[in-house]
C-alpha cells in the first residue's frame, strides 16, 4: 500500500524563508542564519524566474503546440479538454484522521454498500483493494468530527484542485520537483503539522449526468440522466498520479467502459449532504427530492454557519453549502435561501447564513433563460431588492460590505466586521470584478494574466485595474473576516472556504492562472491555521482540505516549472 504520509514530509521551520532567497549552489547542509558564514563556500547564486510560467503558457496557447505540459486527452495539442475529468481526488484532513472510510473500509470494496450508495450497482466499479474513499465520504467525516466533540467545523475547497493542479503549485512555489507521489511537499497544507493530520484520495463520480430538470417547477422530469456513474480502477488507475490506460474514460468518452465525470454541483452536493446525485443538483438527490445539507442540520443545533468564496456566492460550491435547487444556474433563488430571503424552492424561506462573503459584485445582466421566470434584471447573483432587504440599516439581519468605489476593499470589510461584532448582527461581503469573481492571481503573486486557451485557440486575457484591485479583498482577508465574525457568537460553527478561481484556471486551460490560484488559496490556508492557533488551537477544530474534482492537466516536464 502506499504511504500515506499520516506525519511524513515535515519540513522543520526556518528563522527566515529561504525561498524568498536566491538558491545557493555548494554548500554545506546546514542552512546558517549569518549570510557572513556562507561566503567562502559560495560558487555563484542561480535566481529564480518567478515569471517564467506566464511565458509558458502565452507561447503554449498561442502557437497551440504543448511545451512540457497540455490539457486534455490528446498530448499533441496544448487544449484538448476544458473541462472536467474523473480523476481520484487527494483530501488533506487536520484535527481528525480518514481511518474509518479509507483502506480495508473503502465502500467500493463492498458491493452492497455501493448499490445503496447509488441506488445501483455501477459497472466495473467494484475493487476489492480499493483504497480510495467516496466524495461522500467527506459528509461523514464532518459528521463524525461533530460527533466527537469538534466545536469549529472548516471545509476548505479547492474547486477543481486535482493532484496534477497542486503538483504544478508545489514545484514552483518550492523551485524544485521534490516528489513525484503522495501527498508531496512545498505547499502549507501539504507541510502543515500544527495539528494531527492525514492524507488519502478518493472517487468523485455522481449519480449521474443528464438530467433535465424544471426550474420554474423545481422538479426532475429525467431521473436517472443518459450516463451512469462509476470508476474502474483499471482504466482510470489506482493513484490520483495514475497515467490511465484508456486517455479518455476520464473524459466520459471511454473505448470499453464509460462512467460520468461530475460537476461542481453534484459533487459539493456529495461532501455537504452525503449523497450522490445528477450533475446540477444543489442538494436535491437524483429524483428531485430535498436533502438537507450538514450546514442546516447543524444549525437547527444551534451553531453558527459561514460560507467564504473567491467566486459568486450562489455559484454551484457555495450554493451546495446551504441551499435547495434543481439547477445550478438558478443564482438569484440560490442567493435568497443563503441568506434568508423566500426562494423558488422555499417560499418561507430559509433561516439564511451568519456569514456570507464573496464575489458577484458588479455584474449585470438584462437576460437570462438558466433562471426561470422570476429572474429579475441587473445583478444575474443577488438583486437590488434582496440586498436592501438584508441591509441592517434597511432593518435586516447583515452589516453590508461591498466594493465601495475610492475605498480600500480590505478596510471596507474589516469595518464591516468591526460593526457585526460590536452589535451582534451578521455579515454579508460583496466584491468582485465584472465576471463576478476576485481578481486572479498568477504564478508570480501579481495580478497580470495572459492569454488562455481553449481547444479552438486562445482566448484573451483578464486585465484588471488599480481599482480593482485596491477596491477588492483577497481569499485570506474573506476568511478571517468570517472566522472572526463566527467566533464572536459564542456558539460552534461550521465555515466553508472556496477556491473557486482554481476551477476557472483550468477550464481556461491556464496554467499561470492556475497556479495563482492555488497560491492564493494555500496563503489563506496559512492564515486560517495561524488563526486557529491563536484562538484556542485544535482540540475543537476539525479542518478537511479538498477538491471537488479534477481537470484534465497533464505534466511531461515538472523542471519547467521551477522557475530555473
Amino acid at each position: 500500500m502506499f504511504n500515506k504520509g499520516f506525519a511524513t514530509n515535515h519540513l522543520p521551520s526556518l528563522p527566515f524563508s529561504c525561498r524568498d532567497l536566491p538558491v545557493l549552489k555548494k554548500l554545506p547542509a546546514i542552512c546558517f542564519v549569518s549570510f557572513s558564514l556562507l561566503l567562502p563556500w559560495v560558487t555563484y547564486a542561480e535566481t529564480f524566474d518567478r515569471d517564467s510560467v506566464s511565458s509558458l503558457q502565452k507561447n503554449n496557447a498561442e502557437t497551440s503546440r504543448p511545451t512540457s505540459l497540455h490539457w486534455g486527452p490528446n498530448g499533441e495539442k496544448y487544449s484538448s479538454w476544458g473541462n472536467h475529468s474523473n480523476r481520484l481526488i487527494p483530501i488533506y484532513t487536520f484535527g481528525i484522521n480518514l481511518d474509518a472510510f479509507d483502506g480495508t473500509n473503502s465502500i467500493y470494496r463492498n458491493e452492497e454498500k455501493l448499490e445503496q450508495l447509488f441506488g445501483y450497482l455501477p459497472t466495473d466499479t467494484v475493487n476489492p483493494k480499493a483504497e480510495y474513499l467516496d466524495q461522500t465520504d467527506v459528509y461523514r467525516l464532518q459528521k463524525q468530527a461533530v460527533e466527537s466533540g469538534k466545536k469549529r467545523v472548516i471545509l476548505f475547497i479547492y474547486d477543481g484542485m486535482d493532484w496534477q493542479t497542486t503538483w504544478a503549485a508545489a514545484i514552483h512555489k518550492s523551485g524544485k520537483v521534490g516528489y513525484r507521489e503522495g501527498r508531496g511537499t512545498g505547499l502549507h497544507f501539504q507541510d502543515y503539522r500544527g495539528a494531527k493530520t492525514d492524507f488519502g484520495y478518493f472517487v468523485t463520480t455522481p449519480h449521474n449526468s443528464g438530467t433535465d430538470v424544471n426550474i420554474d417547477r423545481q422538479i426532475v422530469t429525467s431521473p436517472g440522466g443518459s450516463t451512469k456513474g462509476g470508476y474502474n480502477v483499471g482504466e482510470a488507475g489506482e493513484f490520483p498520479w495514475s497515467v490511465p490506460a484508456d486517455a479518455d474514460y476520464l473524459i466520459a468518452k471511454g473505448k470499453n467502459i464509460v462512467h460520468a465525470f461530475t460537476d461542481s454541483a453534484s459533487s459539493a452536493t456529495s461532501m455537504t449532504s452525503g449523497i450522490k446525485t445528477y450533475n446540477n443538483s444543489i442538494n436535491v438527490n437524483y429524483m428531485g427530492r430535498e436533502v438537507l445539507p450538514i450546514a442546516r442540520q447543524l444549525q437547527d443545533d444551534g451553531w453558527k454557519i459561514g460560507v467564504v468564496t473567491s467566486v459568486p456566492i450562489c455559484h454551484a460550491t457555495p450554493g451546495a453549502a446551504y441551499a435547495n435547487n434543481v439547477h445550478r444556474y438558478d443564482y438569484q433563488d440560490i442567493s435568497r435561501d443563503l441568506v434568508g430571503r423566500p426562494s423558488v424552492y422555499h417560499p418561507g424561506g430559509l433561516p439564511g447564513v451568519d456569514v456570507l462573503i464573496g464575489g458577484g459584485w458588479g455584474d449585470e445582466k438584462k437576460k437570462d433563460g438558466n433562471q426561470g421566470k422570476n429572474f429579475v434584471p441587473g445583478n444575474p447573483y443577488l438583486t437590488a431588492e434582496d440586498q436592501q432587504a438584508i441591509d441592517v440599516a434597511n432593518g435586516g439581519k447583515y452589516v453590508v460590505a461591498q466594493r465601495t468605489p475610492g475605498q480600500d476593499g480590505k478596510q471596507v470589510l474589516e469595518q464591516g466586521v468591526t460593526k457585526a461584532i460590536q452589535e451582534g448582527h451578521r455579515l454579508f461581503g460583496f466584491f468582485g470584478v465584472a465576471r463576478g469573481h476576485l481578481p486572479f492571481q498568477t504564478a508570480d503573486g501579481k495580478y497580470d494574466p495572459v492569454v488562455s486557451s481553449k481547444s479552438s485557440g486562445p482566448t484573451a486575457a483578464e486585465k484588471y485595474t488599480e481599482a480593482d484591485l485596491r477596491e477588492n479583498v483577497t481569499l485570506a482577508d474573506m476568511s478571517i473576516a468570517a472566522l472572526d465574525v463566527l467566533q464572536a457568537q459564542g456558539k460552534p460553527w461550521w465555515l466553508m472556504i472556496e477556491s473557486g478561481d482554481v476551477d476557472w484556471a483550468n477550464h481556461s486551460n491556464n496554467i499561470d492562472d492556475s497556479i495563482g490560484a492555488v497560491l492564493s488559496g494555500d496563503q489563506a490556508f496559512h492564515k486560517v491555521t495561524q488563526w486557529i492557533e491563536a484562538h484556542g488551537g485544535w482540540d475543537d477544530t476539525c479542518l478537511i482540505l479538498t477538491a471537488d474534482h479534477g481537470h484534465y492537466l497533464v505534466i511531461e516536464d515538472p523542471e519547467a516549472l521551477t522557475g530555473k
